[in-house]
């Protein structure tokens, strides 16, 4: 890199890199078009140009499994491949589904829309109204967050000429009736929270301007949010109101659409799900009610109408152990769904309430070993017969979608294809022992004889409760596995694997010890004899960036390269930075000084110096991520090249909060990290 392609390190200011978080600003542009330019002459040859398109390649073929769902007697789905690089959305019956080559309809060509309206249109998300052929259609310009609504006929396959239609903003609906909306949206003036998500549910009429749709529920702008659900699986239809406080605690109200009644008596920490006269609560916290202890993670049961008579007597559903967790819960046709990790191991029970008392039941046939994961078919709760999906995989073994009808034994739908070649390569299972003798887990796919200098493919989260599984991943397949590569997934603190404590162990101040854990892998990587230090790469993104950036800074002997995507880095502005406000829960509050003192210790953004011996690092975002802002890795990497560090950008111009609007751009990113990654771990793996 030359000293001429690195900003000034000298500025008065507090943060001199403040003019990278003007996301379409000229001076940030011309940073941002030379960094990547750079990049792209450094890491983009005739490897990555062929692996972009066998990986693109990969992500188009024909006879990948379209996932859908069902809705009016349709199954829908939206398919991206090269000549549809933005997806068609089609739809066919399920009879017809099961066929080799389905029958497919076309609803809507988005790449012929986005070139008739000129516009970078993608689908974002369809909201069908049950029994009628009128969906609400979100539209997002390059994969942002941020969308715009318009009402669509699927019997004419046309937009409704004088339709609801939304401009763009953050919103999501839910249908009332035909002609009636309930819109929880970030558009207009004092409707948007700190965070940018919705502060209001207003009621909108069909012919109605939204400005005078009246608000029916309001939330104080420093919540996270407000939204709704229209529940029909009741004698009659009911509207839950939730004023999300946080990304962890809620209020909710049960009322109609002339707005809430009744608030619930309930903590805010809980999940909650209702069905015709059933309520299902999954605990966060201890709770004490009516004389009787209840245990985190714990799921109780309780007939709606007596709780909200005032009965607080429930069922126990689900009990955790200390490495068995509920990772979800949903329900379909008057049965509760639980989908549970046991050691890491996949588990679902089906629950039936009556008044007699719950009954469960193990859901068969399934893997006990790998990844699964089950769901409804059916779009719509209440238009449910209780048919599931299942989709079935490890890392060795592409997904086949299973059909699940009634208590039958789930049968193939679709299988993928196999997208590289696996001979020789075996997944195990290991633990790490992390900086406070906490177990740490992870999985290992690879060569089964150990070299002692593998190269490895390191990844991990660690964020949010949510739990990472080993899932079939073409491009580490192709591009890593393929060639004799190793890979790791670990299960570090701050993820769901093993429940609340799990998840608190890794969150605000105990972030710091989320990131030992990952290190603590890496270190026992070696320690097996898998490799040594300077062969291993590790990639985290979103909540991972500030996993990434702190093994750069705090554990930079362990790894030989690292590869950061749309990250978060700066902890001291990350809540004035687009939807920062609403990860406070998650991270602590850098305004209050107790709490910066912790997070000052993970924000590598601060923590960085001078003349140390950082491996080299790819830095990578997307500038329509209007979730985390583009500032973040901007103003890391600028720092870092000011330092005199092997600090190296990337930014595509869309995408969203992921790697790419279509199949190309997200094969590109992607080969572009491993490129850059195998050339800074001295990897030469014979590929031209």
């Amino acid at each position: 890199m030359k000293i001429d392609d690195r900003p000034t390190v000298a500025a008065p200011d507090d943060d001199p890199y403040l003019w990278l978080e003007d996301i379409e600003g000229e001076r940030a542009l011309d940073f941002v078009d030379r960094q990547s330019r750079l990049t792209l002459e450094t890491f983009g040859g005739r490897q990555f140009a062929g692996d972009r398109d066998t990986l693109a390649a990969i992500y188009d073929r024909s006879d990948n499994i379209p996932y859908i769902t069902r809705h009016g007697g349709f199954v829908y789905n939206l398919w991206k491949d090269a000549r549809n690089p933005r997806g068609i959305w089609r739809r066919t019956t399920l009879a017809d589904f099961r066929n080799v080559e389905p029958a497919w309809e076309t609803l809507l060509d988005i790449d012929r829309l986005a070139a008739e309206e000129d516009k970078d249109w993608l689908l974002n998300w369809t909201q069908p109204l049950s029994g009628s052929p009128r969906v609400i259609v979100s539209l997002s310009r390059g994969g942002s967050d941020a969308v715009t609504l318009r009402e669509f006929d699927l019997d004419a396959k046309a937009f409704v000429a004088d339709g609801f239609t939304l401009p763009e903003a953050k919103s999501g609906v839910e249908w009332a009736d035909a002609d009636t909306l309930l819109l929880s949206s970030a558009l207009g003036e004092g409707m948007a929270t700190t965070s940018g998500y919705a502060r209001t549910v207003r009621l909108w009429r069909r012919g109605e301007a939204v400005e005078q749709a009246p608000v029916l529920f309001d939330v104080p702008a420093d919540r996270m949010g407000a939204y709704c659900g229209v529940d029909n699986t009741a004698a009659t239809p009911r509207v839950w109101f939730i004023d999300r406080i946080d990304f962890f605690n809620q209020n909710l109200w049960l009322g109609t659409e002339a707005g809430p009644q009744t608030k619930l008596d309930l903590p805010t920490d809980v999940w909650l799900d209702a069905h015709q006269d059933w309520l299902a609560v999954k605990l966060r916290g201890a709770w004490t009610v009516a004389g009787k202890t209840y245990a985190p993670d714990s799921v109780l049961g309780i007939p709606l109408s007596a709780f909200l008579a005032g009965d607080r007597h429930f069922t126990i559903v689900f009990e955790p152990g200390p490495r068995r967790a509920l990772q979800g819960f949903f329900w379909t046709a008057g049965k509760l769904v639980l989908s549970i990790l046991d050691e890491l191991r996949p588990v679902f029970e089906i629950c039936a309430p009556s008044t007699n008392g719950w009954t469960r039941e193990r859901l068969q046939g399934l893997p006990e070993i790998g990844v699964v994961d089950v769901w409804r078919l059916d779009r719509h709760e209440a238009e449910s017969n209780g048919d599931l999906l299942a989709n079935v995989q490890d890392p060795l073994t592409p997904p086949s979608l299973m059909l699940i009808e009634g208590v039958a034994a789930p049968a193939i739908l679709k299988q993928a294809p196999r997208t590289f070649s696996a001979d020789g390569l075996i997944v195990t299972r290991h633990e790490a022992i992390s900086v406070d003798g906490e177990r740490i887990p992870y999985v290992q796919t690879g060569p089964a004889a150990e070299s002692g200098d593998a190269p490895v493919y390191m990844s991990a989260y660690g964020g949010f409760g949510s739990a990472v599984k080993p899932y079939y991943n073409s491009a580490l397949g192709k591009l890593w596995l393929e060639r004799g590569g190793t890979t790791v997934q670990a299960n570090i603190r701050g993820g769901g694997e093993f429940g609340t404590r799990w998840h608190d162990a890794g969150r605000y101040a105990g972030k710091r010890l989320a990131h030992d854990d990952f290190a603590a892998v890496a270190a026992d990587l070696v320690k097996r004899g898998v490799t040594r230090a300077s062969r291993i790469a590790a990639e985290g993104g979103s909540n991972g960036g500030i996993l990434i950036t702190n093994m750069l800074v705090r554990y930079p002997e362990r790894f030989g390269a690292l590869f950061c995507t749309i990250p978060l880095v700066d902890m001291r502005r990350y809540t004035k930075l687009l939807a920062g406000a609403s990860w406070i829960a998650e991270y602590g509050d850098p305004d209050k000084p107790a709490e910066w003192e912790w997070l000052k210790t993970y924000s590598a953004y601060h923590t960085a110096t001078a003349g140390q011996n950082y491996p080299p690092i790819l830095i990578a975002t997307t500038r329509r991520d209007d979730r985390v802002h583009p500032g973040h890795a901007r103003k890391m990497a600028a720092k870092l090249q000011a330092m005199g560090y092997e600090a190296y950008f990337y930014e595509p111009a869309a995408g969203g909060h992921g790697y790419g609007k279509d199949n190309r751009e997200r094969a590109g990113f992607i080969a572009l990290g491993y490129a850059f990654l195998r050339e800074k771990i001295g990897w030469n793996d014979g590929a031209v």
